[in-house]
């Protein structure tokens, strides 16, 4: 027999002198590394001609640049290695993986630079949106957002104008350095220069930073920044890539009513599909013996569920009911009148219910119908549910009694039961739980504020003068948690005893995750009396978040407003561009921009028009 090992060239090794063959494994291994080097460089060099050289780019734009496209989002996260956990707070175990990041800075910054030059660079028209939607009303825009605020400026002060501007060039450092580290992504972590992947829609790439800013980028006249979003949303917005379990509420506030806000000033129809196309996915959380949805929905399967530390999986009072003002314009503006049955049925079947203390408390069981733990509260778990039944009364025109009558109904309990005065007469919102009062008032509930200083504007009631008054108490009462602090930022709650006066006394109380709640009521009061002082507060509230919240990557939280050099939490949050910057832009601006009486504020601060009072409600009109 021939002996095989002559038909192959030998490779040798020596060992003391004298020639060893190789063995097979050892040979097998040189050939095999030698063959996929080669490969490997053949790959990156055909890929290399395919996707960087730009007459390629520029002779085939279809679906080589959509791969190009891809693999150019793609390439942080390919490049980047694992990152570290993080904590609840945010902050990243794994410090190298931030500095990995700063490292490809320079190559990531290029790429987006030739993608803009693909993509084309949004124009400094607004002329723009109209070639690409023939259904724009770009003048209904001007009209309702850029002559206000000219208006504004030519009738005011140098110094208001100065203060203006400087909200203005808040948002827009918050807003590039979203775009520059972390575009398409729900938040960004300022301090790490990432996406936040801990937000509350988890790591899906469902741009809420993008959705909570387009109408204040709107109202600031920031056209550019809001271009380049408008058509993030109307080429890349998709749920369809989402395996998550999403929550009902917060999808419902921040993208259908950042949508619906944007389809009312500019008429643009992306925007009222866009909403509508979430709303259907958000309808099989309603599918429940009561109706009452659950919390949490599968956007892929459906399937829905409750959390499981809501007392015994009950659904929660503030998500449950705020749904009312979106859904009800939703129904208005496409002729589809589920949504309207949907939050109605709710409405009607807590109605129903037998209240103790003619109090709601915060959680209920969607399959039994009865109240769960008896936790009750204006902060959170309860805040807007109230806030909702007065802005349905004021949404519809007046027309809404039902809404009325419920809201006067809760805030006469609310009023006998947790309006509390401290000895040092401060007024608050106390908690109640089984029937004893915790004397503590979150952030959350500073919303009441304005809320109460709005109810006794609009009602016209035999209540509205004490509703007046209440709003002015409650919201000094924050200001004095605010001015209690080292910082001038108020905390997550605080508390109020014999030692105590609006002051946070547990660690995990004393941080800021940039709320807006404060400054929410200082807008709705400035409004609604002119009393100057609103505007003081609000501007002590923009130089402590500049002070104690920016960093080079945009605005993070504190964790202890109580000491000048807090650590920052590392997140952005985007409800700071859609509510609290809004409300500080609103509040140095004149009253003309987003009159309180042509527009409602939803929970996430999106307005939506009132029906019969503004001609930019675009009611459905049948062909």
């Amino acid at each position: 027999m021939t002996n095989p090992t002559l038909m192959l060239p030998q490779y040798h090794k020596y060992l003391n002198g004298a020639p060893v063959p190789f063995s097979r494994r050892t040979r097998r291994n040189s050939e095999l590394c030698l063959v996929v080097l080669v490969f490997v460089s053949l790959t990156i060099i055909c890929f290399g001609a395919v996707f960087y050289l730009p007459e390629f780019k520029a002779t085939y734009s279809g679906t080589f640049n959509t791969v190009y496209k891809q693999i150019q989002n793609a390439g942080p996260e390919l490049l980047l290695p694992a990152r570290g956990n993080a904590g609840h707070d945010g902050v990243l175990e794994d410090p190298h993986a931030a500095y990995d990041k700063r490292a490809l800075s320079a190559k990531i910054d290029e790429d987006y630079s030739d993608k803009r030059k693909v993509l084309e660079r949004p124009d400094t028209d607004f002329s723009a949106i109209k070639r690409n939607d023939q259904n724009s009303n770009l003048n209904s825009v001007s009209s309702i957002i850029y002559n206000a605020a000219d208006t504004s400026q030519r009738y005011d002060n140098d110094e208001l104008s100065q203060k203006r501007n400087k909200v203005k060039e808040m948002m827009k450092h918050g807003w590039d350095n979203y775009v520059k580290y972390a575009w398409g992504k729900n938040e960004l972590k300022p301090v790490s220069k990432q996406d936040h992947s801990g937000s509350v829609f988890g790591s899906a790439n469902m741009g809420a930073t993008i959705v909570d800013s387009l109408d204040t980028l709107l109202i600031m006249g920031l056209k550019d920044e809001y271009k380049l979003g408008r058509d993030w949303v109307a080429n890349n917005f998709t749920l369809e890539n989402v395996k998550i379990d999403i929550s009902v509420f917060e999808t419902n506030i921040r993208f259908i009513g950042g949508f619906l806000t944007c389809y009312a000033m500019t008429g643009d129809t992306i925007f009222r599909d866009k909403a509508e196309y979430i709303a259907k996915k958000l309808l099989p959380a309603f599918q429940t013996p009561t109706g009452i949805p659950y919390s949490l929905v599968n956007l892929k399967s459906g399937n829905s569920k409750n959390y499981l530390w809501a007392s015994g999986g009950s659904s929660i009072l503030s998500e449950f009911g705020t749904l009312h003002l979106e859904f009800v314009y939703l129904s208005d503006i496409t002729g589809n009148d589920i949504y309207r049955q949907k939050v109605e049925h709710i409405r009607q079947f807590v109605r129903s219910l037998d209240r103790p203390n003619g109090l709601y408390p915060n959680f209920l069981n969607p399959i039994t119908g009865k109240w769960g733990q008896r936790h009750i509260s204006l902060g959170g778990l309860g805040d807007s549910f109230y806030e909702y039944l007065l802005k349905a009364y004021i949404q519809s025109n007046g027309k809404d009694l039902v809404a009325r009558d419920m809201f006067d109904d809760a805030m006469a309990s609310v009023m006998d039961n947790l309006v509390q005065t401290s000895s040092s007469g401060l007024t608050y919102l106390a908690d109640m739980r089984f029937d004893r009062l915790e004397h503590k008032m979150d952030h959350l509930s500073c919303f009441a504020g304005g809320m109460f200083a709005l109810a006794g504007e609009t009602l016209g009631s035999d209540s509205s003068k004490h509703y007046s008054e209440l709003g002015a108490s409650l919201t000094e009462t924050c200001h004095t948690a605010y001015d209690k602090t080292a910082t001038k930022l108020g905390p997550e709650a605080f508390r109020f005893n014999d030692n105590y006066d609006a002051v946070a006394i547990r660690g995990t109380e004393k941080y800021n995750i940039l709320r807006p709640e404060t400054v929410e009521s200082y807008f709705v009061l400035w409004r609604l009396t002119h009393d100057n002082k609103y505007r003081e507060w609000g501007w002590e509230a923009v130089q402590a978040f500049e002070k104690h919240c920016r960093v080079s990557g945009g605005y993070s939280g504190i964790r202890d407003v109580y000491q000048i050099n807090s650590i920052k939490d590392d997140v952005q949050q985007s409800y700071f561009f859609a509510e609290t910057l809004k409300y500080l832009y609103l509040l140095f601006s004149d009253d003309n921009l987003i009159p309180l009486d042509k527009w409602v504020f939803n929970s996430e601060a999106h307005p939506l028009p009132v029906k019969g009072r503004n001609s930019q409600y675009r009611m459905y009109q049948s062909e």
